[in-house]
């Protein structure tokens, strides 16, 4: 079995090509752009099915490349009922001009999330990371950076504050590697999620090769994965240090008779102080 799969997986195979956007691509391409695309056309729903298939084909391609089983990233419902999902898209691209897809990578920080904006003409790729729960916000918006040293300064990343609605400041790398504390609007709330977004230009044509839709996509998704999301590192709280006897030390006042600085599980690690009742005290 292992032999059958590397043989489909081999590029002279032609196994697992995928070099055709359909023949309805051009009309609803042309369509988005007009702004006479409906819902009910038939090859609205067509393109829709035909960019699921690609986002399966690139997690196929993606996945040979990385030797892990990398997978289209849905959920139970569009498992369940993928006329849905399809339907799904088609609203998206009748009403905003993009289709949607996301990538799941096993022991990758997040999910990569794939936006191909017809009207605008460009793919964008993103992915979600969870900001430190400790620190400074700038403390926190420098952890991203530092991950982000090898990536383009034209990557933009957007920061979400905690209990906060809508988008978050936003700026390119190169503007926040300078100046950090342009993700921070508010220094009383802490932050809580950070987002890294790259665009790329998008291709028109239908089928493979330059200039090519399927092309830019296949493209705009490895170059994210090898200049982003292979880089980032999900945040980790340090492990509790050792203590000694001599860490703690009692809060006053406290009768001297009834302290006791023994080291217990239930002081907390980031305090040097402890008031807790005496232990081997005579009860009275």
């Amino acid at each position: 079995m292992g032999e059958l799969i590397r043989y489909l997986e081999h590029p002279r195979s032609g196994a697992l090509e995928f070099s055709d956007m359909g023949p309805a691509w051009v009309p609803v391409r042309d369509g988005v752009s007009a702004g006479t695309l409906r819902a009910g056309d038939v090859g609205a729903a067509e393109v829709a099915g035909r960019f699921d298939a690609l986002i399966r084909y690139a997690c196929l391609r993606l996945g040979r490349q990385l030797g892990t089983d990398v997978t289209p990233a849905l959920s139970r419902r569009d498992l369940a009922d993928p006329a849905a999902r399809t339907q799904s898209l088609v609203n998206q691209l009748v009403t905003n001009g993009t289709l949607t897809g996301s990538i799941r990578i096993p022991g990758a920080v997040g999910h990569l999330h794939v936006t191909a904006d017809l009207r605008a003409g460009q793919i964008v790729c993103h992915v979600d990371v969870d900001a430190p729960r400790t620190g400074r916000p700038t403390t926190r918006v420098n952890w991203l950076v530092r991950q982000l040293k090898d990536a383009p300064e034209t990557v933009r990343i957007e920061a979400f504050a905690m209990h906060a609605r809508g988008g978050g400041a936003t700026d390119l790398l190169r503007q926040v590697r300078a100046e950090p504390s342009m993700l921070i609007t508010d220094p009383a709330r802490e932050l809580r999620a950070f987002r890294v977004a790259q665009s790329t230009a998008a291709g028109t044509k239908r089928g493979s090769g330059r200039g090519a839709f399927i092309d830019s996509v296949l493209r705009a998704i490895d170059d994210f994965y090898e200049q982003i999301i292979q880089n980032l590192k999900p945040w980790m709280p340090a492990p509790p240090r050792l203590r000694t006897s001599d860490d703690v030390t009692p809060v006053q006042p406290v009768a001297a008779s009834l302290v006791s600085t023994a080291i217990s599980s239930q002081d907390s690690p980031d305090l040097d102080t402890a008031s807790v009742a005496g232990d081997n005290q005579p009860m009275r």
